[in-house]
């Protein structure tokens, strides 16, 4: 009888999912992304840094210019500070896609650059905002660079000369085990190198923006749909409240 608890306990153990704490292990921890999908402010700055950064590679064939205007922005600026300057090839209403041919991609970068429509949904807002402040120096690959959260990346760091560079060092933690962490060790145009010490507070912001940007794009009607949800919320208990104050009296009234 005790063999046969033994095994059921041992079954019932081998499919209970892997606990938190044994994926963490996995990999660095991931810090928590300041997402906020209201800030429309944040959706554009994020907008133009993919614009300018990642849409010459990364397609989002999943969003149209003209929809940005969902985020507060013009169809004038989303002409001048978005699209692609190609001689009016790219029209507003267009999807986010990049000119860059596929065969081309793959000679140059070793694999063509996926899509990002639904990259935030796939990996993460947090995966995202680690892996796009993850990047380090490393003579050993073919672009330089590597990356703390995704090892071997093939993706170069297009935004180096924000961050600046950076280089992993391994620890030990007071367990024994081995930690990797990332060091500035040159400052970019948005950060800096203060007494030794390493200030990455507006490249974060900028990074957090572009996260927030991608988490959007991933579902555009999410900001509509929260506006939405807030107004019924507030018709139900603009609805319910006078129904129940009554129906208080109503029910207390032979109460002495």
């Amino acid at each position: 009888m005790k063999s046969k608890i033994r095994h059921l306990i041992a079954a019932m153990a081998l499919a209970l999912p892997v606990s938190s704490t044994v994926l963490a292990n996995e990999g660095p921890a991931l810090e928590k992304a300041p997402i906020n999908i209201q800030d429309t402010e944040s959706l554009q700055r994020g907008a133009q840094i993919f614009s300018n950064y990642c849409l010459s590679c990364h397609s989002a064939s999943a969003m149209r210019y003209n929809r940005l205007t969902d985020i507060g922005l013009s169809e004038d600026q989303i002409k001048d500070q978005l699209l692609p300057k190609d001689g009016g090839l790219t029209k507003i209403g267009d999807q986010m896609n990049v000119t860059m041919d596929k065969k081309d991609a793959k000679v140059w970068l070793g694999a063509a650059p996926p899509d990002l429509s639904v990259i935030a949904r796939s990996r993460g807002a947090d995966y995202l905002y680690a892996y796009l402040r993850g990047f380090y120096r490393d003579p050993t690959r073919p672009t330089g660079w590597n990356n703390l959260v995704f090892d071997k990346v093939g993706m170069p760091h297009v935004l180096w000369e924000m961050q600046g560079e950076q280089i992993m060092k391994t620890e030990k933690n007071a367990e024994g085990h081995e930690e990797h962490k990332l060091e500035l060790v040159k400052a970019g145009t948005l950060t800096k190198l203060e007494n030794g010490k390493a200030n990455t507070v507006e490249f974060d912001k900028r990074m957090a923006d572009l996260t927030n940007f991608l988490v959007y794009v991933g579902e555009p009607a999410q900001v509509k749909r929260h506006q939405v949800g807030y107004i019924v919320l507030m018709f139900l208990g603009l609805l319910l409240l006078p129904l129940t104050y009554f129906l208080k009296k109503e029910y207390w009234k032979d109460v002495h």
